[in-house]
């Protein structure tokens, strides 16, 4: 495979995240929504901000609670489909 192929099945075609970095912050997820999260492009710092919002850590929202931006809002999204499925089972 050559590296260009290489780089865009894991993500990093786009600078983004690889299957392996989503697991080790998320930790068990579904290989679905790991596709979709990598499918956003985001960052670690992406994935960060999105747990500790989906997690409820009121200090990475800062004093003024900023929005988050496109890629960790996407993620925040499918980490709380995720919780409510869970939930619901």
């Amino acid at each position: 495979m050559t590296r260009s192929k290489a780089s865009k099945k894991d993500g990093r075609a786009n600078g983004g995240l690889t299957h392996d970095e989503v697991v080790a912050l998320v930790g068990d997820l579904e290989d679905d929504a790991i596709a979709e999260i990598i499918a956003t492009g985001a960052t670690a710092r992406d994935l960060d901000e999105a747990i500790a919002w989906a997690e409820s850590e009121s200090d990475v929202m800062g004093e003024l609670e900023r929005r988050m931006g496109e890629p960790a809002t996407t993620i925040y999204r499918i980490l709380m489909t995720r919780k409510e499925r869970d939930r619901d089972r």
